[in-house]
């Protein structure tokens, strides 16, 4: 198992800079970027300043959707970005959530997200498409510049029938689902179930992303995991069950918190359990995480990639550096 860093494009392009050569430098192996409307600034450009201030770090957005853009100028971006990094990119692609409400958008149904998928495939391989799909449409479209035609597409998947087209069509899977045993087999079961449906002979690349913070101060990381666990009750509600969290205090959390950007989950967060918030998230020292990563390595998990929040940018770093050496301890470097 090898790790990744998933980062959102909050910072000042120096800043940035300085945070993407640290991933590097401490040898992590991924570095996926949000792709959040409003929120931060456009991953695209950022995933450019990645690009020319690394050598190593495989990019992806993490994740993009075909709502916000054309499916082909989302194809032309991540085949740009893997031209620029030297064939280091990875389509990281997902319905959509709570920040397209901004837009006046909806996410993607999933015959959207796999005409998406298809569309980019065709394009990247140099052919003329012409295709009336679920939601755009391609009247002979063809990239007038060569492509890779094999970049990695990931799909971002929580729920059992987005798992399941990750298993049919994905080269990868960015998967949500909490660091609960009980709900990462759930997520693979559904994942395996679409491997089967294609007749496909393995099981796509599985990276988990962890959200939160290494700390010492148990207080500290529990703080930072605490907001990302309180995302599950409104948005997948079934890992809140699998990793032994009350009906009850479910709808509880469900009553204070929409489902929106986990920043805003502060006053529902306060409502679970510190045994809920250390399944769910990174939010422990580094004893703490380096069980999470025997767990995953256990379950034949690809890669975890952690998503340091709370805190300054020097506290993410910190995080970043922790979970690193987390990983050599237990053996792992990067690919």
């Amino acid at each position: 198992m090898y790790g990744g860093v998933a980062l959102q494009p909050v910072y000042a392009p120096d800043q940035f800079i300085s945070m993407v050569e640290h991933v590097e430098r401490v040898g992590i192996a991924d570095l996926w970027l949000t792709d959040s409307s409003l929120h931060s600034r456009y991953c695209y450009s950022y995933l450019t300043l990645a690009a020319v201030n690394s050598e190593r770090l495989r990019l992806g957005t993490a994740v993009t959707n075909p709502v916000t853009r054309h499916p082909a100028l989302a194809a032309v971006g991540i085949s740009t970005i893997d031209e620029i990094s030297g064939g280091r990119a990875v389509y990281g692609i997902g319905a959509g959530d709570r920040p397209l409400d901004a837009l006046g958008l909806k996410p993607a149904k999933l015959a959207l997200l796999e005409d998406s998928i298809v569309a980019a495939r065709r394009l990247w391989t140099g052919e003329t498409v012409d295709m009336q799909a679920r939601g755009f449409t391609l009247d002979d479209a063809h990239l007038r510049f060569p492509s890779r035609p094999d970049i990695p597409v990931y799909i971002s998947a929580s729920g059992p029938k987005t798992l399941e087209l990750a298993g049919r069509v994905a080269d990868g899977v960015v998967l949500l689902a909490g660091l609960h045993p009980d709900g990462l087999t759930y997520a693979l079961e559904h994942i395996d179930r679409g491997v089967d449906m294609a007749g496909r002979s393995s099981r796509p690349a599985i990276t988990v992303f962890a959200y939160g913070a290494i700390d010492e101060d148990e207080d500290v990381a529990l703080a930072a995991g605490r907001t990302i666990a309180a995302w599950f009750p409104m948005t997948a509600p079934v890992y809140c069950g699998l990793a032994g969290l009350s009906p009850e205090l479910v709808e509880q959390v469900r009553a204070q918190y929409a489902g929106g950007e986990f920043q805003e989950a502060a006053k529902a967060a306060e409502l679970l359990p510190d045994d809920f918030v250390r399944r769910m998230s990174l939010s422990g020292n580094r004893a703490a995480t380096r069980e999470h990563i025997r767990t995953l390595d256990k379950l034949g998990i690809d890669s975890m990639a952690v998503f340091p929040i709370g805190g300054d940018a020097d506290s993410r770093l910190a995080t970043i550096t922790a979970f690193a050496e987390c990983l050599r301890e237990e053996g792992h470097v990067a690919p």
